[in-house]
């Protein structure tokens, strides 16, 4: 495992990209891999999934690039209304291309997020399509346009420095921003593609004990995710896209769920990546 500091013209400033390489990376110089990316949620960074999960195990067999780019605070993969940050540019655009010109990455490539890098990893899968041939996302907001998830977004904004409306602008003078970054509205961008979704009940169960009480009961909103994640499965399906779902009783949005869910999946995001 190795930390990068990557110089990000779309950004204008250095972005930190920690990457586990396969074992053969070193002895096999002429060997091209693919790359699977691991997005993190919204109040944490790049370091997230090796702390909170055990992926250094998961990958001592995988013959890929793990690839675990910094998204900023509240960051929202997007490039922002208002100019700066270019997150969206440097994930699909600067990174892969440095890391084809000088880690032997190939074209093969799948994308796995949580919370907001779920919405991030659903966005960068449908507006670039054919970029990624798997895209997993852990409890992600997956239509913009429901009226709880709305009514949700505006209460956190309103509690995160108003960050969504910097990155998209106002729902009401934008919505054609708002609507480009809305999975459900670009439903046949998927396929080829093939897509996970998971998404907790917001029921507290075995996986909570020993957490913090505020924090796990915090956590319990998960479950407002869950309808229009159902609707979008089906919605899925109904446009030919090769879909998979894991609605899991009980589960919040916390991290042990997310760790689980990743073992559960793990086989089938390297048996993609392998085709």
């Amino acid at each position: 495992m190795q930390d990068l500091t990557v110089w990000s013209p779309a950004m204008d400033r250095t972005v930190p990209v920690r990457v586990i390489f396969p074992k053969s990376w070193y002895r096999e110089p002429r060997r091209s891999y693919p790359t699977l990316y691991m997005l993190h949620g919204g109040e944490d960074d790049y370091t997230s999934w090796t702390r909170e999960t055990d992926v250094e195990d998961l990958a001592n067999d995988a013959e890929a690039l793990i690839v675990m780019p910094d998204g900023g605070k509240d960051g929202q993969y997007s490039d922002w209304y208002v100019g700066q940050p270019r997150w969206e540019t440097f994930h699909t655009e600067e990174l892969p291309r440095l890391l084809q010109r000088r880690f032997r990455a190939n074209a093969t490539r799948g994308v796995v997020g949580l919370s907001m890098g779920g919405l991030g990893a659903l966005d960068y899968a449908g507006r670039h399509p054919g970029m990624f041939r798997y895209v997993a996302s852990f409890s992600g907001i997956v239509d913009l346009d429901d009226p709880v998830i709305r009514t949700f977004l505006r209460v956190y904004d309103a509690l995160h420095g108003n960050k969504l409306i910097s990155a998209w602008g106002d729902p009401a003078e934008h919505p054609d921003i708002w609507r480009s970054h809305n999975p459900s509205a670009m439903v046949t961008a998927y396929r080829g593609t093939k897509v996970h979704l998971c998404v907790g009940t917001g029921d507290l169960g075995p996986l909570d004990a020993g957490r913090d009480a505020d924090a796990a009961l915090v956590s319990t909103w998960e479950g407002i995710f869950t309808p229009s994640q159902e609707r979008f499965a089906e919605a899925l399906r109904t446009a030919g896209v090769d879909v998979t779902t894991h609605v899991y009783n009980p589960g919040t949005h916390s991290w042990p769920y997310w760790k689980r869910e990743l073992h559960l999946i793990w086989p089938s995001v390297m048996n993609e990546l392998r085709r």
